[in-house]
């Protein structure tokens, strides 16, 4: 099956709407964009920069904001992008200018930063195209991973999920996985009430102290360093070993279908909080809900960045930003979990087709339709 039937497969009503690849042979860039939906206005998603970076994924990643930006009640469709390079080894400005010149006629889509681009990134797009969200705060933008929009909506997920499981944040354990732009606030932001984070993990290893460890300390080491490993007090574990350790919370925060069928069994915490884009698989998290862990959806839970990024595309500011984010992420999760409660269905299915009926309505309202 090539790489196009592949992600037709997995068309319904909803979309993609588009799918382009781009190739620019002087070169060699090579990227694909996923129009998902737009009947509730122009696609916004982000740009994922990564060597491994494939069409399903950017499929999967569009549809999940179609879901999340309809459930946040935004003017926004759902589209991602992904270009096929390492952010490390490159001429970065030069990749992600000659992307913005190849998407520059696609209007219906408005690029934003995700796994491997950042503010910098989106300001040589909007330099190329006049449209991009996530900018720097030179550009009047709202610089989304400096005041840690998506991991304040995670942490006001949690203080809601929390009640359904139920769980006493005050004191209770907390693993990330992935200590990046979505962890490393989130566990600021828990440490506010009362979480301790015992581990974390990125591409190096994992570090792992079950007394706590000194969030303001590991960020310290983590930006100096390179690597959580290098944090003095704990036991330094492989960065598979973290989603073997008990916790009360955990944060997957990085890469993709971290928990699959295959290790969905040797998860061990009352709550999961999913901050980054699909970081499990759907039947991983319908094998979770069997075994008692509760599971909220990345497009519910992290919303909080597309929620920033918008306000900032209308003209509002970081206040405005932070107060939307916890209205909406606290309604919708509450509107989710009481409807599992109620109807004996798992969180993503509940969620699924809350948004998709959303989207559904939407689409009503189009000419086309």
């Amino acid at each position: 099956m090539d790489i196009t039937e592949n992600v037709f497969k997995l068309a319904d009503e909803i979309g993609p709407e588009r799918v382009v690849f781009l190739y620019e042979p002087r070169t060699q860039m090579k990227a694909i964009v996923v129009v998902d939906n737009v009947a509730a206005g122009p696609a916004i998603g982000g740009v994922r920069m990564a060597p491994d970076v494939t069409a399903t994924e950017v499929r999967r990643l569009a549809r999940a904001m179609t879901y999340k930006n309809v459930m946040a009640g935004l003017p926004h469709g759902g589209g991602k992008s992904g270009i096929i390079a390492d952010p490390k080894t490159v001429n970065k400005e030069h990749v992600i200018r000659t992307f913005a010149r190849a998407i520059k006629s696609l209007e219906e889509y408005i690029p934003g930063p995700d796994m491997g681009t950042d503010e910098s990134d989106m300001a040589y797009i909007y330099d190329e195209t006049s449209r991009a969200v996530g900018l720097p705060l030179e550009l009047g933008g709202i610089p989304l991973d400096e005041i840690g929009a998506t991991a304040y909506g995670v942490a006001v997920c949690t203080e809601v999920a929390k009640d359904y499981v139920p769980l006493d944040m005050n004191g209770a354990s907390l693993t990330i996985e992935g200590f990046g732009n979505v962890g490393r606030p989130t566990a600021r932001f828990l440490a506010e009430r009362g979480v301790k984070l015992i581990a974390t993990s990125d591409s190096k290893g994992t570090i792992y102290n079950p007394a706590g460890l000194n969030v303001e300390e590991l960020i310290r080491i983590k930006d100096t360093t390179g690597s959580v490993i290098n944090y003095k007090d704990g036991q330094v574990l492989k960065s598979t070993d973290l989603l073997m350790i008990k916790t009360d919370i955990f944060v997957p925060a990085a890469r993709p279908d971290v928990v699959t069928d295959a290790n969905a069994d040797v998860v061990d915490a009352k709550l999961i909080i999913e901050g980054a884009n699909i970081p499990i698989s759907e039947t991983a998290e319908r094998m979770l809900h069997e075994r008692g862990i509760l599971v909220i959806p990345d497009f519910v839970a992290n919303a909080g960045g597309v929620i920033t990024a918008s306000v900032e595309y209308h003209g509002g500011t970081e206040t405005q930003a932070f107060e939307r984010i916890k209205s909406t992420i606290t309604r919708n999760t509450k509107e989710i979990l009481d409807a599992v409660k109620n109807e004996k269905t798992y969180p993503r299915e509940a969620a699924v087709r809350i948004a998709k009926q959303r989207v559904l309505r939407a689409m009503k309202y189009r000419e086309w339709m």
